[in-house]
């Protein structure tokens, strides 16, 4: 049953992949329409529930549920206050974001059409997954001989022979540790950088029917042969990153009900602080790695231009990955949902399993897995086609000699905005013509 969980979450992935440029519209706008409506219902029926509480605080009461009510009352009063700021702000942000909902639906519009232009794309993370576990044995495999690899001394209270390393074989391990997180970020590095060649080769190719015949394997050589050092040095930066978050969680798991409640504080506020870091930076690696595929750049360069790229676009940043993200969550609860529903049907003809709960629960774990594996492929492809997207509307503006290189519905988008843009100035000019002939008939009047 795990087995075909698997196939089946894998098979719904790829399908998803492709349909999802047909139902992105539909998707993302009752996305919209239910955060609205639940934020607004949810904040008024915590108001009701403030008034309903204030009503029932009478005198009747004794003092012990009079505390209680008034203890209620306040919380409820406090959560109304915080959930109406909170859905004040969502739909400011919501309402000047409203335009930039567009790129986001034209960009899945565009990556669901590079995954049928590139279909190898879908392998990739097997390709990950496969190197990963080979790595792994091969650590796990060096760290056994490095265990036997001291002078053997028996344990006088077990009788056990035990190794015992000393001299510079005792760092060994540490250094082992930290080679199985770098080259762990490498090997996830080189699935971005690949990817990134692909996409930027389909997006700046005009004529599609000129691209290489395998843009996937023109990819993967130009990173063996030119950008190897570029991702070296964006999983080491990932990796100094890491290990002290690493460090910090062992020790908070160590000292656990032991530290008081100040060092517990600091010691999550430090590992969450690393953590955000951490996300910040693999976001900006995946950026610089496209920035490097577009420009043959070096890293530090193409992490400098991308993070300018990315202030000067930060409300389309900030749509695209909350939106975005948001709608293949939804795709990865969808796939969930559907394995689940076929490993019922599975079990049901398998009367022989009395409990259903714990396979159910494997085949959710792993479709789960799968679903994100594949979907994150889709995820990067949509952060690379965006950066391609503002790189192209930065140095060009369609006119002769400078056209465009981008797809049909992000151009759709493009000639939307600037309708609109020109719309406004056009309408911005005559009202400011209106005042000025209001000023001058003032005046004239005034004289005369």
């Amino acid at each position: 049953v795990s087995v075909l969980s698997v196939l089946c979450a894998a098979v719904l992935s790829l399908i998803l992949m492709v349909v999802i440029r047909y139902i992105s519209v539909v998707l993302v706008w009752i996305l919209t329409a239910v955060v609205v409506v639940g934020s607004i219902g949810g904040t008024g029926i915590l108001w009701w529930l403030y008034v309903d509480h204030s009503k029932s605080v009478n005198a009747s009461l004794t003092a012990l549920e009079l505390e209680v009510a008034k203890d209620n009352q306040k919380a409820l009063l406090i959560y109304a206050i915080a959930a109406t700021v909170f859905t004040v702000i969502l739909l400011l942000l919501m309402f000047f974001m409203r335009k930039r909902v567009a790129l986001t639906i034209a960009l899945f519009h565009v990556a669901g059409k590079v995954f049928t232009h590139l279909p190898l794309l879908a392998l990739q993370p097997f390709w990950t997954f496969l190197t990963l576990m080979l790595f792994w044995v091969y650590w796990i495999t060096v760290l056994l001989f490095l265990g036997s690899a001291g002078s053997p001394v028996q344990n006088n209270q077990t009788g056990l022979v035990e190794f015992k390393m000393d001299g510079p074989l005792q760092y060994m391990v540490w250094y082992h540790a930290v080679g199985l997180i770098w080259i762990s970020e490498f090997i996830l590095a080189c699935q971005q950088m690949t990817v990134a060649g692909a996409v930027v080769t389909y997006y700046f190719t005009r004529d599609k029917s000129q691209m290489p015949f395998t843009p996937i394997v023109s990819s993967v050589l130009r990173l063996m042969r030119y950008f190897l050092g570029t991702v070296v040095k964006g999983a080491f930066i990932i990796t100094l990153v890491e290990i002290p978050r690493l460090i910090l969680t062992y020790i908070h798991s160590q000292l656990k009900g032991k530290e008081n409640a100040c060092a517990r504080c600091m010691l999550k506020a430090c590992i969450c602080c690393l953590w955000c870091l951490e996300k910040c930076l693999t976001y900006l690696n995946m950026n610089a790695y496209t920035a490097t595929a577009i420009n043959s750049t070096n890293f530090c360069t193409s992490a400098r231009d991308a993070l300018f790229i990315l202030a000067e676009n930060a409300l389309r940043v900030a749509a695209i990955n909350s939106v975005g993200d948001f709608v293949l969550f939804l795709g990865k609860v969808l796939i969930v949902s559907c394995t689940a529903f076929a490993g019922v049907l599975a079990l049901n003809y398998q009367r022989e399993y009395s409990v259903w709960v714990l396979p159910l629960i494997i085949v959710c774990v792993f479709s789960f897995l799968v679903a994100h594996c594949f979907l994150s492929i889709f995820e990067i492809v949509v952060d690379v086609l965006f950066l391609c997207f503002a790189i192209d509307t930065k140095y060009n503006d369609g006119s002769p000699g400078r056209e465009y290189y981008m797809d049909k519905a992000l151009m759709e988008f493009v000639e939307n905005t600037r309708r609109a843009t020109e719309q406004y100035s056009k309408t911005e000019g005559e009202r400011q013509e209106m005042k000025a002939m209001v000023s001058l008939k003032e005046q004239l009047l005034y004289y005369f």
